[in-house]
């Protein structure tokens, strides 16, 4: 059967973030030191990595992220995730469910992320400027325990079919968190998030955040691959970085934050623990992971991660997150001159 193109796209997307993928990333978590101590006073075994992002409770504070689906090969991909964040209790988010609000053959390639994983936490994926309605719809699709509502602004620009019309978003928004009954977390697809824009939301209602800082794909650098003259690419480095985007959320009260975007090693989820994420995701690194080897490689490369941040949380003397974000941390000249230029305190 011809895939659509709506499909096709969703099968290029993949490639795409595959032919793009780096080992090392400009996230700016090299940027950023811990201070070391050479005596903990505590064991692996009393490290409890649970957190609460707002409402809901996470056994581990790294998630997979929004991916994919919409064709039956990201179909199949989304059926290895559902298993892989089952096996490792992670949470995991949908990618866009937006083709399967038109075409409901394409619903069951979203599906296998709830069928394979029934017990686990589930985010619908959606994006900004769909109704509430809609919202629901997406929700209802995957018994979501949460939508993330993605603002790709950046990403449509350089689209060649791209949207070019982006007012109403915060207003929809604000509708969306107001009707649905599960927590809606707004998400930067890339290119970070500035305090303005996290003020926005607050005024909206918005209590949760997901920054997709720059460091991980690039969907300007995807997106401007399949343009005919390929003439956007001085646009590779658009964007607020991982790092400064916790910093400019710190600026901002009462956030739950979700930290994502070049998420490459356990450390760097240590780190963007410490400056007040409440959960880390990776995406890149999954998907690479599950394209590279398989799912049973994967899942136990995302166990070992888990273990790994124990090791580091014990190397540092701590045994919960609480006390994770207490520790003191180290800022390269760069970062420096962001959060001053920026007026943003450092801790």
């Amino acid at each position: 059967m011809a895939l659509s193109r709506h499909a096709h796209r969703k099968d290029e997307h993949l490639s795409l973030a595959e032919k793009f993928y780096a080992d090392q990333a400009t996230s700016q978590f090299d940027q950023l030191r811990f201070v070391h101590q050479s005596l903990p006073e505590t064991a692996v075994a009393a490290v409890d990595l649970t957190t609460r992002l707002g409402a809901l409770t996470l056994p581990v504070p790294i998630m997979i992220e929004a991916m994919t689906g919409g064709s039956p090969r990201t179909g199949q991909i989304n059926a290895q995730l559902g298993t892989i964040a089952a096996q490792t209790g992670m949470a995991v988010a949908s990618g866009s469910q937006s083709i399967a609000l038109k075409d409901a053959a394409a619903v069951a390639t979203f599906t296998p992320l709830r069928e394979n994983n029934p017990d686990g936490i589930v985010f619908a994926n959606i994006g900004a400027g769909h109704t509430a309605h809609q919202a629901q719809a997406a929700v209802d699709m995957l018994t979501a325990d949460a939508l993330e509502l993605h603002v790709n602004a950046a990403q449509e620009l350089v689209m060649p079919e791209g949207d070019r019309d982006f007012t109403g978003w915060l207003d929809g928004i604000g509708e969306t968190v107001a009707l649905l009954d599960v927590p809606v977390i707004v998400k930067e697809v890339g290119f970070g998030m500035a305090r303005e824009t996290l003020e926005q939301l607050r005024g909206v209602g918005v209590q949760y955040v997901d920054l997709g800082g720059r460091g991980g794909t690039n969907f300007i650098d995807i997106e401007n691959f399949r343009r005919p003259n390929k003439e956007l690419a001085y646009l590779d480095g658009w964007g607020q970085s991982t790092v400064e985007s916790l910093l400019e959320a710190r600026a901002v009260p009462d956030l739950a934050v979700i930290a994502t975007g070049g998420v490459r090693t356990p450390l760097d989820v240590a780190k963007a623990l410490a400056l007040g994420a409440n959960v880390v995701g990776t995406a890149g690194q999954v998907l690479h992971s599950l394209i590279k080897t398989d799912a049973a490689t994967t899942t136990q490369r995302l166990l070992d991660w888990q273990a790994q941040l124990k090791t580091l949380m014990t190397l540092l003397g701590v045994t919960n997150l609480a006390a994770l974000r207490q520790q003191p941390l180290l800022y390269a000249p760069d970062l420096q001159a962001y959060a001053q230029q920026r007026h943003l305190p450092l801790k």
